[in-house]
């Protein structure tokens, strides 16, 4: 079994997921202002279920993974933050580079808390991951995502489409 590292930032903790966690990502992802740059409509519990259980499965195969955000001083779940390799279809390149990505609940949005916790786990990544590129992908109307990549040190690359969407993929090395 991988140990799961715990990150703290100024104002969160990132913690592995367990299964009390469930209902607050059932939850996250049936919020408008988390799918509606992402898949465009709520999840449904199935698919809730897979993306909670992918999350997990990462850290087993591939060493990394996402984490629960939460409010270090209240415990409360703010969202999802991590890397992944999702084997996307969008370019070749993509494929065995860890894919950075963060999604949090409107509680925690505009408050600069996507930024530290991006910046927190991209210095882990930094000494943990042996792979030392990062991308991410950005659906183009996503303007504060845009904003937390370009702030966390993110370049971008070019543009693509996935799943019909129109994204910017943003590419980082991490040393």
């Amino acid at each position: 079994m991988f140990d799961v590292p715990v990150l703290e930032t100024e104002r969160t903790r990132l913690r592995v997921h367990g299964p009390d966690d469930f209902p607050n990502v059932l939850k996250l992802w049936q919020t408008e202002e988390v799918y509606r740059f992402i898949h465009g409509k709520p999840a449904t519990e199935e698919e809730a279920w897979t993306r909670f259980l992918r999350y997990i499965g990462h850290w087993h195969v591939m060493g990394y993974g996402y984490w629960v955000v939460e409010d270090r001083e209240t415990g409360a779940f703010l969202g999802e933050t991590g890397f992944a390799d999702y084997h996307r279809g969008i370019d070749p390149f993509m494929i065995g580079t860890p894919e950075t990505g963060w999604v949090l609940g409107p509680i925690a949005q505009g408050r600069g808390i996507a930024t530290e916790v991006v910046k927190g786990m991209l210095d882990w990544a930094a000494g943990a991951l042996s792979e030392k590129d990062v991308v991410c992908i950005i659906d183009s109307r996503n303007k504060g995502s845009h904003r937390v990549a370009d702030k966390t040190g993110f370049t971008f690359f070019k543009s693509g489409i996935y799943h019909g969407k129109e994204l910017a993929i943003y590419t980082q090395s991490l040393g």
